[in-house]
C-alpha cells in the first residue's frame, strides 16, 4: 500500500503500518529521561529557535495553546532521541521530520520511531560534518544522466551543482511542501523503501521541470533560482512511481562508483553501524517495485531493459541491499563492488 498509488490514505493506517515498516513495537515502553534535557542539552537553544519558526508546519486553524503544547512536545521528542544517542548529532531541518510524526502518530509512538529512523535511514545527516550528506547528493546527478543526458550536461554548464536539493534531502521534503497530505504521501513511500529513494524522488523532479530548466539562461544563479522552489502542484502519484521505476532501473549499486568519485570510501559512515534488523523489512517493498516495473514492460522490452546487465543470483543482490539500508545510504559507496565479489559472499551465505 505505501508504495502503491494513494499511499496508505489515512493517519489511522498510517499509525498501524508505521511501526512495521520501521521494525517499532508499539507495545514497547516508550523511552524516557529522568534528566532536564532543556538544561543540560547542548542543542537545546539551536532546537528551540529551529521550533519557534516551524508554525507553517502546523495544520492552519489548529487552535494557539494546542500548537504550542505540540511545540514543546516536539522540543522534547529530539533533545531526548539526542541525549540517548549521543553519536547523532542534530541538523537544521531534523524538527521537520519530527513534526511529521508527531502530528500522524502522536508523542510517544513518535519518539520510538524518529529515534529508530535516526539511527537507520537518517543517520548519515546526522553526523558531525556534511561529508555523507554531500555524498548522497552527489547520487543526484548521475541519476539524471542516466535518463537525460541533455539536462545533466546543461546543469553541469551552468554549474549550479546539487545544493538545491540540500532542503529536500534532509528533510524528506517536509520542509518545501506546504500540503501536508504530500508530506505524508511521500513519508509513506519513503518509510517503505531504500534510504536512498528520496534522492531518485528529487531526481524525477528535475527530470519532470526539463522544458522549464532548458529555457532559463544557464548560469548557475538562474538554475538554481529555478529548482530552488518546488511547485506546489505537481503529479506525486506520477512521480512517485517514476522514482521507484528508476531505482529499479539504476540502482544505488550501479551508480556507486560515479557518486563516490569525490568521497573516499572510508570516510563514511559504514563502521558505525551493526544492526541489521531493518534488513528483512526494506527487501520486501523493492521487491514489489521490481515485480511492478517488469510488469509495465512488454516482453521483448523487458528483455532489452532489464537482463543485458550481467545477471548475479538475486538472494545475492538482496543481500547486498540489505547489507546497504543498515549501514546507511552513504556506506553505499564502500559497498560499491559488491557484485564483484558476489560469488564469495553466496557462499558463505548460502552454502
Amino acid at each position: 500500500m505505501a508504495i502503491s498509488e494513494g499511499g496508505l490514505l489515512t493517519d489511522e493506517i498510517r499509525r498501524k503500518v508505521w511501526p512495521k515498516l520501521l521494525n517499532v513495537n508499539t507495545n514497547d515502553p516508550p523511552p524516557i529521561s529522568g534528566n532536564d534535557l532543556r538544561q543540560m542539552s547542548k542543542d537545546y537553544q539551536q532546537v528551540l529557535l529551529d521550533v519557534r519558526r516551524s508554525l507553517r508546519r502546523f495544520p492552519p486553524g489548529m487552535p494557539e495553546e494546542q500548537r504550542e503544547g505540540l511545540q514543546e512536545e516536539l522540543i522534547d521528542i529530539i533533545l531526548l532521541i539526542l541525549e540517548r544517542n549521543p553519536q547523532l548529532h542534530y541538523y537544521q531541518g531534523y524538527h521537520d521530520i519530527v513534526v511529521t510524526f508527531l502530528l500522524v502518530v502522536g508523542e510517544k509512538l513518535a519518539t520510538s520511531l524518529v529515534e529508530k529512523l535516526s539511527t537507520h535511514h537518517l543517520r548519515d545527516f546526522m553526523d558531525p560534518t556534511m561529508d555523507n550528506t554531500k555524498h548522497i547528493l552527489n547520487y543526484l546527478m548521475p541519476i539524471i544522466d542516466q535518463v537525460n543526458p541533455e539536462l545533466h550536461d546543461f546543469m553541469q554548464s551552468a554549474e549550479v551543482g546539487t545544493i538545491f536539493a540540500l532542503s529536500w534531502l534532509i528533510t524528506w521534503f517536509g520542509h518545501v511542501l506546504s500540503d501536508f497530505r504530500h508530506v505524508v504521501r511521500l513519508y509513506d513511500f519513503f518509510l517503505a523503501c531504500h534510504p536512498l529513494m528520496p534522492i531518485y524522488f528529487a531526481a524525477v523532479i528535475v527530470l519532470y521541470r526539463e522544458q522549464e530548466v532548458l529555457d532559463c539562461d544557464c548560469d548557475m544563479a538562474s538554475v538554481h533560482h529555478l529548482l530552488s522552489q518546488i511547485p506546489q502542484d505537481l503529479p506525486y502519484e506520477t512521480l512517485i512511481s517514476r522514482a521507484g521505476d528508476l531505482f529499479v532501473q539504476f540502482p544505488p549499486s550501479e551508480l556507486a562508483r560515479e557518486a563516490a568519485a569525490q568521497q573516499q570510501a572510508e570516510k563514511t559512515a559504514a563502521s558505525t553501524f551493526k544492526d541489521f534488523e531493518l534488513a528483512s523489512a526494506q527487501q520486501r517493498p523493492d521487491m514489489v517495485l521490481r515485480q511492478r516495473f517488469r510488469g509495465l514492460l512488454r516482453p521483448e522490452e523487458r528483455t532489452k531493459d532489464v537482463l543485458t546487465k550481467p545477471r548475479t543470483n538475486r538472494f545475492v543482490k538482496l543481500a547486498v541491499m540489505g547489507l546497504t539500508v543498515a549501514l546507511g545510504a552513504a556506506a553505499l559507496a564502500v559497498v560499491k563492488s559488491a557484485l564483484e565479489w558476489a560469488p564469495k559472499f553466496q557462499l558463505q551465505l548460502f552454502p
